[in-house]
Parts: C-alpha cells; sequence; structure tokens
C-alpha cells in the first residue's frame, strides 16, 4: 500500500496495490502490520457499512471522549466525496478539512485520527460505504457539525435541490458553537 499524506497532519489516503488480470483483480483492503509500519498505531473493533443513494449527504458526525473514534473509510461500490474536518481545538488546522473522492474504481481509502468530524455525499445512483472504528459506537455520545457551516464552505458536489439529509442531519451545530472535547490532538 501508498500512503499518501493530506494537509492535515495525521489524516492520510491509502492507496492499495492492485492486481489485476482477465479474471479480475485482487488487493489486501488492510494489513494490520504494514498499517501499523505506515500509518498508525491502532487496534479497529468494529466494521459498518452504509448504503446510500445520489444526494445523501450523511455527517458531519463523531464521538465524544471517551468514546472517540479513528475510522478507516473505503467505498465498495459507487462513488463518494469523503470529508473530514478537523475539530482538535488547538491543532494548527483546525477548521480545516480534506475532501477526497472514493470509489469502487480507485479503491482509495482515507484514514481519520480521533479528533474529527466525518461525513460524505454520494455523487453516485447508489454507493456501498465501509468504514472500520477504533471504538466501540456509543449514543450518548454523539457530536455532529453542520454540513452547511459557512466557515467551512464544503462543496459537496451535489446541488443544492439534490442534497437528501436525515432529520437528525438538518440541525447540528456550527463549529463556531460546538462545545470542544478535542485538545492538542488529544482525547
Amino acid at each position: 500500500m501508498e500512503v499518501l499524506k493530506t494537509n492535515i497532519e495525521g489524516l492520510v489516503i491509502i492507496e492499495p496495490r492492485i492486481f489485476k488480470d482477465e479474471r479480475g483483480y485482487f488487493f489486501e483492503s488492510f494489513n494490520q502490520r504494514e498499517f501499523e509500519e505506515k500509518v498508525a498505531k491502532t487496534t479497529f473493533v468494529q466494521d459498518n457499512e452504509s448504503k446510500s443513494t445520489y444526494g445523501v449527504v450523511r455527517g458531519l458526525h463523531f464521538q465524544k471522549p471517551p468514546f472517540a473514534q479513528a475510522k478507516l473509510v473505503r467505498v465498495i461500490k459507487g462513488r463518494v466525496l469523503d470529508v473530514a474536518v478537523d475539530i482538535r481545538k488547538d491543532s494548527k488546522t483546525f477548521g480545516k478539512y480534506v475532501a477526497e473522492e472514493l470509489s469502487e474504481e480507485n479503491h482509495r481509502q482515507l484514514y481519520i485520527p480521533r479528533g474529527f468530524a466525518h461525513g460524505f455525499s454520494v455523487l453516485s445512483p447508489e454507493a456501498v460505504f465501509q468504514y472500520k472504528c477504533d471504538n466501540f459506537y456509543s449514543p450518548q455520545s454523539e457530536g455532529a457539525l453542520a454540513w452547511n457551516d459557512p466557515s467551512l464552505n464544503i462543496d459537496w458536489q451535489i446541488p443544492l435541490d439534490k442534497i437528501v439529509l436525515s432529520k437528525k442531519d438538518m440541525n447540528h451545530p456550527l463549529l463556531k458553537d460546538l462545545e470542544l472535547v478535542f485538545k492538542n490532538g488529544k482525547i
């Protein structure tokens, strides 16, 4: 696997080595030893999958300490614009984000450390999205940031009249109004 740095420390894009022939392709989607050598020492404890249709925007979600989660995300089917926003209060990149297209064609993955809000928009007719988490989900520790926060100005690459949101994702606070629990990249 090749690890590509982003403009935010710790947030990286992973490109697997793909072996193709007349039968199709093969690649390792995860290798604990190589991941720890090249990315971060972590133990993933939960895998999740979602299926969404065009225009769905999910996010921007995070888990508050002590249930904060690092994630390794990828797309099995379709295309998404994946977004991770740095919400570590004392980080030099606080309020900055990385947006990366993940697809069944490019097989890219995004590693998102703890201390980030995460979301994605579906750019294809449908998408199947998978992610690994290094901590268990805890409903009482849910946190979220408004997907349309003007201070972030994220281009979700979906016309506004085509965006589909859950009721829950329609009313999250702006970054300036968040009670921040992440400091100095620590939890």
